[in-house]
């Protein structure tokens, strides 16, 4: 080594300090980079999987739509309650036939033949003939 190599200049000097600048600016530029970029990835998770995010929102978007279509049917049905009792209120010809098939009403002359009815889960087991 000479002496010539030991010795520093002022400008070789400046020259490490720029380059360790540029290198430590690298870097803060790279970690700047991760940090934003594991920020998007926490922000779409969140987004798609939170608390609120797409997927609770069609399964609340699927709940409304079911809970519309069962008020709608409950409307229907309250409308054709409605008008039956009105029927039943005004019209002797309905009252007369709801008489006759709840509480078995019969006009003179007339039979009801009533059938037992079975429970749904049992059936009376068909004979087989014999061979």
């Amino acid at each position: 080594m000479s002496s010539a190599d030991s010795i520093s200049t002022p400008q070789s000097a400046s020259g490490r300090v720029e380059r360790l600048g540029e290198r430590m600016y690298a870097g803060r530029r790279k970690a700047a980079t991760a940090v934003a970029a594991v920020l998007a990835i926490a922000l779409g998770y969140h987004v798609i999987f939170g608390h609120n995010g797409l997927i609770a929102y069609e399964q609340k978007r699927q709940a409304a739509v079911k809970l519309q279509k069962e008020l709608n049917d409950l409307q229907k049905e309250n409308d054709q309650l409605k008008s039956h009792v009105d029927r039943l209120q005004s019209d002797p010809s309905a009252i007369e036939h709801q008489a006759r098939e709840e509480l078995h009403y019969t006009k003179p002359g007339e039979v009801i033949y009533t059938l037992p009815t079975e429970p749904e889960g049992t059936k009376t087991p068909v004979p087989q003939p014999a061979q």
